[in-house]
């Protein structure tokens, strides 16, 4: 038997149950979200007048839920609102178009308050005991940008042409200086878009007073006017800056501004940076404007992220503790844990300066070159020479003695860090011919090896503190915690690209998913351990988090 069906029937629904179960996902995601005081939540900069807008709590109740179900489209999002029974419960029913949508989601509100979330993410966390051992695991990733590929900008072909265009600049100049036009103008001013307008100005008034003069002559010179001729080259100078000089001028100048100190940026995205992306389809090493995703995790759970422009993970690691530190969440936790990404000589300095109260357990980029077989044996590296600590001097495989002549600055073009090299040469007179033949460079010159001090003790550091039991057992927990974040966020949420423009709006995006990423994890946990929520038990959840704020 079947159920009777019969389409076109006139029927009456009687719908009293429009709620959701108290252990869904858009339950918990409501009852966070209303844990965050209304004047943190609410926009001081919210205009009086017109129509009210909608509740800050509702938009970001909307969009984490939206996230959650891999809904990244405003219209779909608006789709949803009509469609979906979770989202209408959570919006009260209440119809919201995508351009109210994407103007919160865009806002400089929208993503202070995310940043906001974080902290009290954090501290529900660290109520219900989730903060594993104290450790705080650091690593990057990179997203590729919602801009175009073909679009990119490069400093050094900007630089090359701006260049070029000065030089043109000049030249003119000097010719309008030898027809007597431009009076005010020094050579630095010409080689500016600034500069070369004043100089069009000065060439338009000039000719307007050249049209007033030949309309003046009523006979006819012989040999033809010599105005007339000035008028003309004055108009192909004029034709020239106009046209070309100051247009160039003004896009070069604002390339540059755009660019800082990065080598590239995007025309579609001026704050995306081309960069190698970990999803390399083609082989071929292809740039794509994107941007470097720093996150800090703890039991799987994000603490706090934030964006970089430049590819490289060594040197965002400083600006990022400071962020964390800014945010009082570094207070929480005693160990830092990242890969050999950030193992510079600059960040193990700077961590011994500024967080002498946290351990951290990060390794050099040769570190686990250093632990095989060959590279022990290797005669060749400096580490495995005979060093005679009483007189400071090296003997090579080849039995050359190297004495120490010096020290040496070296200055870090990256970081602007100073090392103090020892610098040690091979003695002009060894024990036979040979080796006074080995101690040459094949230029003729004695051979010279450097030594870093500083650098080799905080190697020697991080080696003991690596291969300590404690520091075992907190580094090997780093692949588990820390590398599934970006698993999840690309493979199974599918955040594989950025859905808006702008450092900030993109920051924004990324902290949407994290954050939904935090409370998906943190409610299925409850879920396998048996606790269906009551409204007894979430009040005890959330009651002291909000007690405390």
């Amino acid at each position: 038997m079947y159920q009777n069906y019969i389409t076109g029937q006139t029927t009456l629904t009687l719908n009293l149950d429009f709620s959701i179960p108290n252990n869904h996902l858009a339950q918990l995601i409501s009852d966070f979200v209303d844990t965050i005081p209304n004047e943190v939540m609410l926009d001081d900069d919210m205009t009086k007048t017109g129509r009210p807008g909608y509740h800050p709590a509702m938009m970001l109740k909307i969009l984490l839920f939206a996230y959650s179900r891999r809904v990244f489209s405003g219209r779909k999002i608006e789709r949803m609102l009509e469609e979906n029974l979770p989202m209408m419960v959570i919006a009260q029913g209440q119809h919201i178009s995508y351009h109210t949508i994407n103007n919160f989601r865009s806002s400089e509100h929208a993503n202070g308050l995310i940043k906001k979330s974080f902290i009290y993410f954090t501290h529900l966390l660290q109520e219900q005991g989730l903060l594993r051992e104290g450790s705080l695991f650091i690593d990057g990733t990179k997203i590729e940008a919602d801009a175009n590929k073909y679009t990119f900008v490069w400093k050094k072909a900007i630089e090359k042409y701006h260049t070029k265009l000065k030089e043109d600049a000049l030249k003119l100049y000097e010719d309008l200086v030898q027809e007597k036009v431009t009076k005010a103008i020094t050579e630095e001013e010409a080689m500016t878009s600034k500069g070369m307008t004043m100089m069009a100005k000065e060439v338009n008034k000039e000719i307007e007073q050249l049209d007033q003069e030949i309309k003046a002559e009523r006979t006819v010179i012989p040999g033809g006017s010599t105005k007339k001729r000035r008028r003309r080259r004055l108009k192909k100078y004029l034709h020239k800056l106009n046209k070309d000089y100051v247009p160039r001028a003004m896009k070069y100048e604002k390339a540059k501004q755009i660019l800082g100190k990065r080598n590239s940026f995007s025309k579609t995205d001026h704050d995306a940076t081309f960069m190698h992306m970990k999803e390399d389809h083609m082989k071929n090493g292809q740039l794509k404007p994107g941007y470097n995703i720093q996150a800090a995790t703890s039991n799987q759970y994000v603490i706090d992220f934030a964006l970089y422009h430049n590819p490289t993970d060594f040197r965002t690691l400083e600006p990022f503790l400071g962020q964390m530190k800014a945010r009082e969440l570094l207070d929480k936790f005693n160990n830092i844990v990242a890969d050999a990404g950030y193992g510079s000589e600059y960040n193990y300095s700077m961590l011994e300066d500024k967080y002498k109260d946290k351990k951290y357990f990060i390794p050099y980029t040769l570190y686990e070159k250093e632990q095989t077989r060959k590279y022990k044996n290797d005669p060749k590296k400096l580490s495995n020479w005979y060093y005679n600590e009483k007189d400071d001097y090296y003997i090579d495989w080849q039995g050359v003695r190297f004495n120490f002549k010096g020290y040496r600055k070296r200055k870090n073009k990256i970081t602007g860090l100073i090392s103090d090299l020892k610098i040690y040469e091979a003695d002009e007179f060894q024990l036979s011919e040979e080796q006074t033949r080995l101690a040459k460079t094949k230029s003729g010159r004695q051979r010279q090896v450097q030594y870093n001090p500083s650098w080799q003790y905080f190697k020697e550091k991080a080696k003991e503190t690596l291969q300590s039991e404690e520091g075992k057992h907190i580094y090997s927990m780093r692949k588990t915690d820390v590398e599934p974040i970006f698993g999840h966020m690309k493979s199974v949420f599918g955040m594989r690209r950025a859905h808006l423009r702008g450092k900030k709006n993109v920051e924004t995006d990324i902290g949407l998913m994290f954050l939904m990423m935090n409370l998906s994890k943190f409610w299925n946990a409850r879920l396998l351990n048996g606790a269906v929520l009551t409204k007894k038990s979430k009040n005890s959840i959330f009651r002291n988090l909000t007690l405390n704020f």
